[in-house]
């Protein structure tokens, strides 16, 4: 399963049922709040195809040269000076707004750190805790009543839409550098540059994660678009919890505190790809070596993560800190593995997918060797989540596999679930957690909910951060998670082998009715209508349905599992994925050295957690990496 990830719950659509596709009545269904329209979808994903390749191949690799020269204090001092400039609009905005304390308060701030602040290089305000008030035309323009109908990618600019673009215009007007030139001529201003070189400051500190956002999902442009609506409404959330909380599902959330802490960590990473002989394309694999030779981790994320996800990063940084190599490649749910080293037209039946991720990382590991002989010590299978039950399909068949594939030292399960199917059947249930508030509130609850995780997400968020949803909330963000992650795995797969399930035709550059379609389909439907039918060659549905059951359940490879002495395993007691009878069989089947259980934490909630990360990495003990040597 994927690691939750609060930045990436602002994604999806309207949905409608359609009567092919659920069997839900209208009344029933859990309706998602209404993005901005996309009437220009095709020019729009051109555009975000601009925006990505200039912030990749442009702004990436020059930011890099400008951070190494411009030290870190001089480029925070370039964005306070640079907002400092940009207070007359501010306080127009604030002023038309009618947000007299806001007016107050950025006034009161640009005193201060235009005078104590050295012309704003140096934002005393804030140490003095003059709260900051943002507001620009767009927000005024929306306050005076216009909605906008219009989604637009602009070039350079990113996300906007129709009201915002002019908003910006404004905005640009209310800019003083636009009129001071006292230098002559525009052209031999110095001024006139100011505007580019804080906005080129600003980026070279955010371009990273912008290009791993781009690369680690399949469709980013969607969940920017979506992400959009909530990020520009004027609506204030109501952050107070009504009902109950759920203690399992809120710790869930909890997830997105678990992250890399060295923000450069990512771009100190090697990506290099290997050709899988049974598909013919390559599958890219990213990588961190030791200086010198060392026990190497292999992680596989949960269902549908990416290689570049934040959880997987964030494993990454902690075992090369404490001195292994790291390698990680993305999960078989994910489109990049489906469309490159997957033999299977879709994901869902764990002998092939394991198999599959099985060979993958034998040509990975192959490759390594040859380009760093004798860099590899030892090597480590570790996975979380849906990564942890393929690692473990893989620990379980090593003595019975016929083909030479890498066998691995250490076997590190992290919160896996134990039965597939009774895994993704709580994720349906999660996302229609909804349906048990009444008709006439739901849809205001929704939007709330999405206004609640829109606020929480323009704020850096801690592990004391409090979390503000209760228990239909956090069930349904988590349910609406695994959703989307669904709607890519069926997206990605029908647009390859098109099953003639979905009604709407596919098309790249218009995506927007086909996603609407998909995301009427349930986990249960996805096995129902297309793995069932896929399958079909291995006999009839209920055959075929009732191996896929069993075959996704790990307690069917109880032997294998049992006698192979190198499998660890970290779970947690209130991990709603676990039944209490799961939780019996992994006691039955490992002994209390080869088995952690944490009281509390979800469903990898507890990861930023220092004892839990400790318990990881005592999971790899007698794997612990060798001397450090000067090979090559």
């Amino acid at each position: 399963m994927a690691v939750l990830a609060l930045s990436l719950l602002l994604t999806g659509r309207s949905e409608e049922l359609s009567p092919a596709a659920n069997t839900l009545s209208a009344k029933e269904s859990v309706l998602l709040p209404k993005s901005v329209p996309d009437p220009i979808e095709p020019f729009n994903r051109v555009m975000w195809s601009f925006n990505k390749g200039l912030m990749t191949d442009v702004i990436k690799p020059t930011s890099r040269v400008y951070r190494a020269i411009v030290v870190k204090p001089v480029r925070k001092s370039i964005g306070h000076f640079g907002r400092n400039l940009t207070y007359p609009g501010r306080l127009i905005n604030n002023l038309l707004q009618q947000k007299w304390a806001g007016a107050r308060d950025e006034s009161y701030r640009f005193v201060c750190n235009s005078t104590v602040g050295l012309g704003g290089l140096f934002d005393v305000s804030s140490r003095w805790h003059i709260p900051k008030s943002d507001a620009d035309f767009g927000q005024t323009f929306g306050q005076w009543g216009w909605q906008p109908k219009c989604f637009i990618m602009l070039p350079f600019f990113g996300p906007s839409n129709e009201r915002d673009t002019v908003g910006l215009a404004a905005d640009t007007a209310a800019n003083p550098l636009l009129y001071f030139a006292p230098f002559g001529s525009a052209e031999n201003d110095p001024f006139t540059y100011i505007g580019g070189v804080v906005a080129y400051n600003g980026l070279s500190d955010t371009v990273n994660e912008y290009v791993r956002f781009s690369q680690a999902e399949m469709d980013p442009y969607s969940e920017i678009e979506y992400a959009w609506t909530f990020a520009r409404q004027n609506r204030v959330a109501d952050f107070e919890v009504k009902g109950k909380p759920d203690e399992a599902t809120l710790e869930t959330i909890e997830s997105v505190f678990f992250t890399y802490k060295d923000p450069e960590f990512p771009s100190h990473g090697k990506t290099k790809s290997v050709t899988i002989s049974a598909t013919g394309r390559k599958l890219k694999f990213t990588y961190w070596l030791q200086p010198g030779s060392a026990n190497v981790v292999y992680i596989i994320p949960g269902m549908g993560g990416h290689r570049l996800a934040q959880p997987s990063l964030a494993l990454a940084e902690l075992v090369f800190k404490n001195g292994f190599s790291a390698v990680v490649v993305s999960s078989p749910f994910n489109s990049e593995f489906m469309e490159n080293a997957s033999t299977a037209p879709l994901p869902a039946y764990l002998p092939v997918d394991g198999h599959d991720l099985h060979v993958a990382l034998t040509e990975i590991d192959q490759r390594l060797k040859k380009l760093y002989p004798n860099r590899l010590g030892n090597e480590a299978l570790m996975g979380y989540s849906m990564g942890a039950l393929e690692s473990l399909y893989i620990a379980a068949t090593e003595q019975t596999n016929q083909l030479p594939l890498l066998k691995f030292d250490r076997y590190v399960a992290i919160n896996t679930p134990v039965r597939l199917l009774h895994g993704v059947s709580k994720l349906d249930e999660f996302y229609r957690a909804p349906l048990a508030w009444p008709v006439g509130k739901r849809t205001d609850n929704l939007d709330n909910t999405f206004l609640k995780v829109a606020d929480l997400s323009k704020n850096t968020l801690t592990p004391q951060t409090s979390l503000p949803f209760d228990a239909i909330e956090s069930k349904f963000l988590i349910g609406l998670d695994f959703r989307l992650i669904l709607r890519d795995i069926i997206y990605s797969s029908q647009r390859r082998n098109n099953q003639h399930v979905l009604q709407l035709p596919i098309h790249n550059l218009r995506r927007d009715p086909v996603y609407q379609e998909i995301l009427t389909y349930s986990y249960a439907d996805y096995f129902e209508k297309f793995v069932v039918p896929s399958y079909s060659r291995l006999g009839d549905s209920v055959q075929v349905a009732h191996s896929l059951d069993q075959k996704g359940d790990l307690r069917n490879y109880s032997d294998g599992l049992r006698i192979n002495p190198n499998v660890r395993i970290v779970v947690n007691q209130n991990d709603f994925l676990l039944e209490d009878e799961d939780l019996a069989w992994l006691h039955t089947t490992f002994a209390p050295d080869r088995l952690t259980v944490f009281s509390k934490g979800g469903h990898l909630g507890n990861l930023s957690n220092p004892t839990v990360q400790n318990a990881i990495l005592a999971a790899l003990t007698p794997m612990r990496p060798p001397a450090v040597s000067n090979g090559p």
